[in-house]
C-alpha cells in the first residue's frame, strides 16, 4: 500500500503542467487521509478476522455464519491490500462547486464516518460515468486518474461548464483516454472501470429483470459491460445477491475464462461462476466435436430434449400383478393397485432415482398399515423389508436407478427405443443418429446428458440419506443411553432433565460433521442471474442447458449477429423467445474502442463481403500503422522484430494450424506470443495479430466471420501472411 505522506502523484516530465499545485494539491490532501484510513483499515479487519478464525466454529447456521463472515473479512481485506490508493477511479465535482466526490472499486470511510471513497456501483456515482456535454447530470467536471504501479502517471479532466474550460492544463477533450485505448496488453484483460463510458454505463446499471441483450461489433466492450454488470448486479440488486443463487458467467472457451479471470476479484466479487457450456457436466472435458453436421444439426434442437422424459417413463411401470412379501410377523400381500398408488404418490417434479425413495417409503407404510401396529417394530420391519431380495428386485425391475450416461446411450445404440421415444424422426433420422460406442460423447450430447441428469438425479441420493439416517439413528441411541445414565445417577438438575428429554437438545448434540458428505457441484445452480457472453454461437439445446440453471430468467446475453460461424439469420427477439425467454430488451453498442480505423476498414470489407447488413461498429481512433500483407516465410523475422521493439504487450498467431511447420521456433522464443484458431481467439485481443493464410479459414459465412473475428483482435497492429 501506499504510505499516506508520500505522493500519489508521478507524472512525467512532459506532463509537469499537471503537477501545478493549483490543480493536484486538492488530490494531494485526499489521498493522504485515504492512505491513512486504508492503514487503519487493514489493521482493524485483520484484527476482526484473527478473532473470527480462532472462534469456535460451531455446527449448522452457527457454522455457516461464521464461514461468511470469515469469507467477507478476508475479500475486503484482500482488495485493500491488493489496490491501495489505486482503489480511487476519480473524482466529480458538482455544478455549483459545492461538493467534490470521489468514487471507488470499494467504499470507504475514516474514523469520524467522513466518506473518502464512493463506491462505483452505487447510485450516487453513476454520473461518474454516465455524464456527457449533452447530459451534464449535475456536474460541472469529471477527472480520471491513470494508475501506474501504484502511483498517478496521467489524469484527464472533462468539463461541462464554460467557466471551466480556461486555463485548465487537465483538459484533453479525452485524448488521454483515447490514447489508453492503444496501450499495450498483457494475458490478462486490462482494467478499465476507470474509462468506462457513458453508453457502457448505460448497459450496466440496467434492471435485471427478464433478458437484457447487449448487441455489438468487436471492440465496443460487450464483455466489460457483461463483467461489470455482474459485479453491479450483486452489488445493488437483492434479487441477485450472493444469498439469492449469485451469478454465473458462461463464456465461449477457456482462453476467454483465462483472460478475464481477474476481473471480478478486481471488483471485489471472488463469488461468481465462471465455466463454459462444456464445463457445466462432467464428461464435457473429453467431450469432442460432432463430427457430423446433420447429427450436430439434429440434436442441437430443444425437441431433442423432450425424448428424454418417454425414455424414463419406460422405467416407470408398477408391476401387473401382486407381490407377496414375507415379514418376521406373516406374509403380507401388496396388490397391484397398491403398487400404483405408491408410485403415484411420488411428489410433482421429483426426479425419477430420489422419487425411488419416496415410493419404498410408501410400500413401507401399506406394509405396515396391514400388520398388528401394537406388535410390530417399525425399524425391525424396515430392515427387514431392506433384506429382502424378492421384494427389492421387483422394485428394481419396476423402478430402477438409471445412470443418465446409460439412458442417452442407449438412445444411440438402439434404434427401437429411440424411434420410440422421438417419434417426429424419420426412419433416415433414427439411423443417421446410431452409433457403434454408445458413450462416445461430443459436445452435441452434453444438452441430452444434462436433460436426463436433471430428470434423473443423482442415482446415490438414496443411499446417501439411508447412510445418514443410520448414522443419525446410532448417535441418537448413544445420546439415549448417556441421558438414561444421568437419570439413573440421580443428577440433581430438574431443568437440565427436562432439557435432556426435549427432542430439539438432542438433535442439536448430532454431529453434523459425522454426516456422508458429498462435494458440491458449483455449477449446478439455480443461479439468480446469468450473463451469457458470444451467446450468437449457442445452439437451442445449450441454451435449455442455462434456462434450467436460471428459474428467474434473469440473463445478460452479450453477442453480435455477425459474428456467428454458423449463421444467425433471426433477430435477437425472434431467438429467444424461441428458446422460452420472454421478457426481451435489447442495448446497441455502436462504438468500437478497440480496433484501429485501419484494421477495421479491411475487416469491415471481408465481413460485408457475406453478410452486407452485419451490425460493424465505428472505431473512434487511429493507431496510424496501415494493415501489412506479406508471405508466411516473414513470420519469424515479423515476431522477432516485434519482441526488439516491444518490452511489453502480447502477440498472437491466428491460423488454422498455427502451430505448425517452421513457425514452432518462434512461439518457442517468448511468452507473450500466443497461436490460436480463429473460434479460439474470439473474445480476446493481441497488440500484434498476424493472419497465417485467411482465406484457408474456410468458404461462406464461417470462414468470413472466422477472417473478420480473426481481423478485429488487433489493438495496435495487423498483419496479414500468405503463401508458402
Amino acid at each position: 500500500m501506499q504510505p499516506a505522506t508520500s505522493s500519489a502523484f508521478q507524472l512525467p516530465a512532459n506532463l509537469s503542467a499537471k503537477a501545478d499545485p493549483k490543480l493536484i494539491a486538492d488530490d494531494e490532501r485526499h489521498f493522504a487521509a485515504i492512505g491513512a484510513s486504508l492503514e487503519q483499515s487493514i489493521g482493524d479487519l485483520t484484527g476482526r478476522l484473527e478473532a473470527a478464525r480462532k472462534a469456535p466454529g460451531g455446527q449448522g447456521q452457527a457454522a455457516m455464519d461464521r464461514d461468511q463472515e470469515i469469507h467477507r473479512l478476508t475479500a475486503r481485506l484482500r482488495a485493500l491490500r491488493r489496490f491501495g490508493l489505486d482503489l480511487c477511479l476519480g473524482r466529480t465535482v458538482s455544478a455549483d462547486g459545492t461538493e467534490t466526490v470521489y468514487i471507488g472499486r470499494l467504499g470507504l470511510t475514516d474514523g469520524d464516518g467522513r466518506r473518502l471513497l464512493l463506491d462505483w456501483r452505487s447510485p450516487a456515482a453513476e454520473p461518474f460515468f454516465g455524464a456527457t456535454h449533452a447530459d451534464p447530470m449535475g456536474l460541472a467536471s469529471r477527472r480520471r486518474y491513470r494508475w501506474t504501479r501504484g502511483r498517478i502517471a496521467d489524469y484527464w479532466e472533462e468539463v461541462f461548464t464554460a467557466e471551466g474550460l480556461q486555463g485548465n492544463a487537465a483538459l484533453d477533450d479525452q485524448s488521454a483516454f483515447i490514447a489508453s485505448l492503444g496501450a499495450d496488453r498483457s494475458e490478462r484483460m486490462r482494467d478499465v472501470l476507470g474509462t468506462i463510458q457513458a453508453d457502457q454505463d448505460a448497459v450496466i446499471r440496467a434492471g435485471s429483470r427478464g433478458a437484457l441483450v447487449v448487441d455489438g461489433g468487436p471492440g465496443t466492450g460487450k464483455t466489460v459491460v457483461a463483467l461489470h454488470r455482474a459485479a453491479y448486479l450483486l452489488y445493488s440488486d437483492p434479487r441477485v445477491g450472493h444469498h439469492r443463487g449469485g451469478v454465473l458467467v458462461v463464456g465461449p472457451h477457456q482462453p476467454y475464462l483465462a483472460y478475464v479471470a481477474d476481473v471480478l476479484p478486481s471488483l471485489g466479487e471472488e463469488g461468481v461462476q465462471t465455466c463454459t457450456v462444456r464445463d457445466l457436466l462432467p464428461e464435457g472435458a473429453a467431450a469432442v466435436e460432432e463430427p457430423d453436421p446433420e447429427v450436430a444439426r439434429l440434436k442441437s434442437t430443444a425437441r431433442m430434449a423432450t425424448a428424454i422424459e418417454p425414455a424414463i417413463g419406460l422405467y416407470e411401470r408398477p408391476p401387473k400383478q401382486g407381490t407377496d412379501v414375507e415379514t418376521h410377523w406373516g406374509e403380507v400381500k401388496v396388490t397391484a393397485r397398491e403398487w400404483a398408488d405408491a408410485f403415484a404418490a411420488v411428489a410433482h417434479g421429483t426426479p425419477h432415482n430420489e422419487a425411488r425413495e419416496q415410493i419404498w417409503e410408501e410400500l413401507a407404510a401399506i406394509i405396515l398399515d396391514k400388520l398388528d401396529e401394537d406388535e410390530v417394530s417399525e425399524d425391525l420391519l424396515r430392515r427387514s423389508l431392506r433384506a429382502n431380495r424378492e421384494f427389492t428386485a421387483t422394485l428394481n425391475r419396476s423402478w430402477p436407478l438409471i445412470e443418465p450416461n446409460d439412458l442417452v446411450g442407449d438412445l444411440w445404440t438402439v434404434p427401437d427405443y429411440l424411434r420410440m421415444c422421438a417419434p417426429w424422426l424419420t426412419e433416415a433420422e433414427v439411423a443417421k443418429l446410431q452409433r457403434a460406442e454408445a458413450q462416445a460423447w461430443t459436445t452435441a450430447d452434453l444438452p441430452l446428458l444434462d436433460a436426463a441428469g436433471q430428470r434423473l438425479g443423482d442415482p446415490e441420493t438414496g443411499r446417501r440419506m439411508r447412510r445418514e439416517a443410520a448414522e443419525e439413528a446410532s448417535q441418537r441411541e448413544v445420546i439415549d443411553r448417556v441421558v438414561e445414565d444421568l437419570l439413573e445417577a440421580e443428577y440433581d438438575n430438574e431443568g437440565a432433565m427436562i432439557m435432556l428429554h426435549g427432542n430439539d437438545l438432542q438433535a442439536a448434540l448430532i454431529n453434523e460433521d459425522a454426516m456422508p458428505a458429498i462435494d458440491p457441484d458449483l455449477l449446478a445452480g439455480p443461479f439468480a442471474h446469468v450473463v451469457v457472453d458470444e451467446a450468437q454461437e449457442l445452439t437451442d439445446a445449450e441454451w435449455q442447458m442455462l434456462l434450467r440453471r436460471c428459474p428467474s430468467r434473469s440473463f445478460t446475453v452479450v453477442g453480435d449477429r455477425a459474428q456467428a460461424r454458423h449463421g444467425f439469420t433471426e433477430s435477437w427477439r425472434e431467438r429467444l423467445k424461441r428458446i422460452g425467454l420472454e421478457r426481451i430488451e435489447l442495448a446497441s453498442l455502436t462504438i468500437n474502442y478497440r480496433t484501429p480505423e485501419e484494421v477495421m476498414a479491411e475487416a469491415e470489407q471481408v465481413i460485408r463481403a457475406a453478410l452486407p447488413d452485419a451490425n460493424v461498429p465505428t472505431s473512434i481512433r487511429s493507431s496510424g500503422v496501415p494493415v501489412e500483407h506479406g508471405s508466411t516465410a516473414d513470420l519469424d523475422a515479423i515476431l522477432d522484430a516485434w519482441l526488439a521493439e516491444h518490452a511489453e504487450g502480447t502477440a498472437c498467431v491466428i491460423g488454422t494450424e498455427p502451430a505448425a511447420g517452421a513457425f514452432e521456433a518462434a512461439f518457442d522464443a517468448a511468452s507473450r506470443i500466443r497461436r490460436l484458431t480463429p473460434e479460439l481467439s474470439k473474445g480476446l485481443e493481441f497488440d500484434l495479430v498476424v493472419l497465417i493464410d485467411p482465406d484457408g479459414f474456410g468458404d461462406g459465412v464461417e470462414g468470413a466471420v472466422d477472417r473478420y473475428v480473426a481481423m478485429t483482435r488487433a489493438t495496435q497492429r495487423l498483419v496479414v501472411l500468405t503463401g508458402g
